[in-house]
């Protein structure tokens, strides 16, 4: 796609910090600086994210975000977080699908997780709208 940041990243046409990279995916260091070895994980393929991508691309993204985090692992972190987010109301910034992955350290103080106390329905009604059985 012409203005994807993530595509001219793969590309080459931008710079990035690549960590791996196989026929279908590029591993790469976000350049937020947020987080020590904060890593994007991407399909070479331009997808906007998991909802309109194909079930091959997401096969080959799994395999790499796989990879790279037990690659961090045998390097000494003690755990990863995969973070990913859908469209710009999920927070979504990029439309290129990607994928976190955040190396953890025992004690580091980082809180991947938010705190989401935004439920107002009843669990039952919940589960009767969603379910898909």
């Amino acid at each position: 796609m012409d203005n994807c940041i993530f595509c001219k990243i793969v590309s080459g046409e931008l710079p990035g910090y690549k960590i791996y990279e196989d026929e279908y995916t590029f591993a790469f260091l976000d350049i937020a600086k947020d987080i020590d070895g904060h890593t994007l994980v991407v399909p070479k393929k331009h997808c906007r994210n998991v909802l309109d991508a194909d079930d091959e691309t997401l096969a080959h993204v799994a395999k790499t975000i796989k990879t790279v985090a037990n690659h961090y692992m045998s390097l000494g972190y003690d755990g990863i977080n995969i973070l990913n987010a859908n469209e710009a109301c999920a927070q979504q910034t990029v439309f290129h699908l990607h994928f976190h992955i955040i190396p953890r350290k025992n004690d580091d103080g980082v809180s991947a997780w938010p705190k989401l106390e935004c439920a107002t329905a009843d669990l039952e009604e919940m589960w009767n709208k969603l379910k898909m059985i």
